[in-house]
């Protein structure tokens, strides 16, 4: 017989539901319960919820709790190349061998039930850290949070809400109150929640959540401040001022995230070098990720290449700052996205930031935007746009006329998975 991997496995978890989302958590919480509760066995959790931020704030406090010797298990989602980077297992990617392990045996307790891909992989990933050793458990919320399948966790050590903006408006509502109840739903009563900078009308309806739970907010503007100073930041809350390097990842909204995660680090207690690592050793691909090495690379040497994975309006304003604070180059977009994301929304600042765009579909996913569509989409928010076959074609294309431009690959995480994939 040959040996069950975790991408058969993952496969035959796809046909377990005929929806990718379908938010509710009375299946996850049956199979939790066909598993022995695991949710109930994790190191104290810190729960992060937000729409942008989530994962690059995550890096950030797993690095500052790994620099002062602390063991962390960490989920992410969706993965770039692999599945395997969804679960980190004491500060490790989950082997092949354990994965393969855990999600065979939530597939047999399912019983063939009806599940999402996210909710039994998710119950894989609480089965895999409940049964190793570790101090802490990161957890990133999927989408909203109230529904969401980590939201199973009685009383987390903090939870985290970064920024909230519009977006999966199917899902969680079309205003940005209805998004934030969603968001601020990962709240539990009595538990403190870290909450980033937010628009007023998400701030006031999480502190009303907050208000209902009794749980201290520790926000920013009130109970924290982060900004830049000169070539470095300056983080500020009741237990005294930091002065930090500015983040390793690029950006200035990654101050932010920045923020939130020394906020979460200073209440666990950690010092100052730990709150430091947390700025300086953070790891977080895809974005604003500068590629140089590879076949992209190889294809055009001259070419500054970037590689982003941002898809909603607040990202396309964040890309946008941080393309206008470089030096002049000519910029090129090589964009793909989903069809579910506001295009023109995204699109419509980068306009000002570069000088064309390349449309491409995304390979190997159902819900792609057609090239052709994104192409129309971009020269109604302003782009002088085209299309091509391929990333590497449009490349190619871009370097031809312009050997030293500047080239941002952006638009879906699932086309910087691809690309992250196909360069090696």
């Amino acid at each position: 017989m040959t040996p069950q991997t975790s991408d058969v496995i993952l496969e035959r978890m796809m046909a377990l539901h005929p929806k990718i989302i379908d938010l509710t958590l009375d299946r996850v919480w049956r199979l939790l319960e066909a598993l022995g509760n695991p949710q109930n066995d994790l190191p104290p959790v810190i729960h992060i919820a937000g729409t942008n931020g989530k994962g690059s704030t995550l890096a950030m406090i797993r690095a500052g709790l790994e620099a002062a010797g602390k063991t962390v298990h960490a989920y992410t989602s969706p993965h770039l190349a692999r599945f395997h980077e969804r679960i980190r297992v004491s500060g490790e990617l989950i082997s092949e061998a354990a994965l393969t392990a855990v999600l065979d045996e939530c597939y047999a307790a399912n019983n063939g039930e009806n599940i999402t891909y996210f909710e039994i992989t998710t119950c894989a990933a609480l089965l895999a850290f409940a049964r190793s050793r570790a101090d802490y458990t990161l957890l990133e919320v999927g989408l909203g949070g109230r529904l969401d399948a980590t939201n199973v966790i009685a009383a987390p050590a903090v939870s985290v809400i970064t920024p909230v903006s519009i977006d999966h408006q199917q899902f969680l509502g079309d205003t940005l109150a209805k998004i934030a109840f969603e968001k601020a739903s990962i709240l539990k009563r009595g538990i403190p929640c870290v909450v980033a900078r937010q628009e007023e009308d998400g701030l006031e309806v999480i502190e009303e959540v907050a208000a209902r739970l009794c749980a201290p907010l520790l926000a920013y503007g009130q109970h924290w401040h982060v900004g830049p100073e000169r070539d470095r930041m300056v983080y500020q809350d009741d237990n005294g001022l930091l002065d930090l390097p500015r983040p390793n990842l690029p950006g200035d909204h990654q101050i932010m995230n920045a923020g939130a995660a020394l906020a979460v680090l200073r209440h666990l207690g950690l010092d100052t070098p730990a709150c430091e690592a947390a700025v300086t050793s953070a790891h977080w691909p895809a974005r604003m990720q500068r590629l140089k090495s590879g076949p992209l690379c190889e294809a055009a040497p001259q070419v500054e290449l970037w590689l982003d994975g941002g898809h909603n309006p607040a990202a396309g304003e964040a890309l946008t700052r941080h393309i206008a604070s470089l030096p002049t180059r000519p910029t090129y977009l090589i964009c793909g996205m989903l069809n579910t994301k506001d295009i023109g929304g995204y699109l419509r600042p980068l306009a000002a930031v570069a000088d064309a765009l390349v449309a491409v579909s995304i390979p190997g996913e159902a819900n792609t935007l057609p090239a052709d569509v994104t192409a129309e989409a971009a020269r109604t928010a302003g782009f002088q746009a085209t299309t091509a076959p391929t990333v590497m074609d449009a490349l190619a294309d871009i370097a031809r006329r312009t050997p030293a431009a500047r080239v941002l690959i952006c638009g879906s995480l699932y086309l910087a998975g691809a690309v992250l994939r196909d360069n090696g």
